[in-house]
């Protein structure tokens, strides 16, 4: 369905966006990636689909270096057709001792990258009649938990602006949706189950499941293959009228 197409995701070498790079290329689309996990390992799962795989080691809290990236992107593979920002970080503390620079560089990564990405892609996708903007925002874009001012601050904010590129290209072939996952088990999250088993003195089933009872109705972990299913759907021409969701794919978190 994507031969011929690239993608860029952002925050690519693991977890979520590495699933969801994994699911373009599997649709023939070749992929750039971007992150500070493994590298090499990153780039043979996804080149193991038969398409080209670049790679762009842009700090997501540097807007000349995102600029680069998409610039790179266009020059290595001819466009950036599929945009799918994904990139993020997380800190967990009270607002009245939340750190001011790790409240910076949330917000920098989880939410200004956004903009900084899309407004550097848009220009190519309007130009050549089609493009896909993808934006990996959380449950939390969509309701609040304690202690994550700056990660519920960014992600709603992700939310508010997929909206806002939805209606300036309502009327053009490129297209802007957000997926919402709750839980996912990706390598960030393994680690906080794995303190939550040794704070709390139980096994790391057992912290999984004090983890997804909290929040999670379904007890299951939504999975990056899923979340890179529903990248590929928004990619579809079936997508095509879809503009300015926000799809929470959470077990049933925000239906409480």
């Amino acid at each position: 369905m994507l031969k011929g197409k690239t993608a860029l995701v952002t925050g690519s070498t693991s977890g979520i966006g590495l699933g969801i790079a994994k699911a373009l290329a599997a649709q023939g689309a070749n992929v750039m990636l971007n992150g500070f996990g493994d590298v090499e390992a990153a780039k043979a799962e996804v080149a193991a689909f038969g398409v080209r795989v670049g790679y762009h080691g842009a700090d997501m809290s540097q807007p000349g270096q995102i600029e680069a990236m998409v610039q790179a992107c266009e020059a290595e593979f001819g466009a950036v057709d599929v945009l799918v920002n994904n990139a993020g970080i997380q800190h967990v503390a009270p607002v009245e001792s939340f750190p001011v620079d790790r409240w910076d560089a949330i917000i920098a990564i989880n939410l200004s990258s956004v903009f900084h990405a899309t407004r550097a892609a848009l220009p190519g996708m309007k130009a050549r009649g089609w493009g896909r903007i993808i934006n990996v925002a959380s449950v939390h874009g969509l309701v609040a938990s304690a202690q994550k001012s700056a990660y519920v601050a960014a992600k709603h904010g992700v939310v508010g602006l997929t909206k806002v590129v939805a209606l300036e290209t309502a009327t053009t072939p490129v297209t802007c949706n957000a997926i919402c996952p709750g839980w996912v088990l990706t390598p960030l999250v393994q680690k906080q189950v794995d303190a939550r088993a040794v704070a709390e003195g139980v096994s790391v089933e057992e912290a999984k499941k004090r983890l997804l009872s909290e929040k999670e109705p379904s007890q299951q972990f939504t999975t990056p293959e899923e979340l890179g299913a529903m990248a590929v759907f928004m990619c579809s021409p079936a997508a095509a009228n879809l503009r300015g969701t926000a799809i929470n794919m959470d077990g049933g978190w925000v239906a409480q």
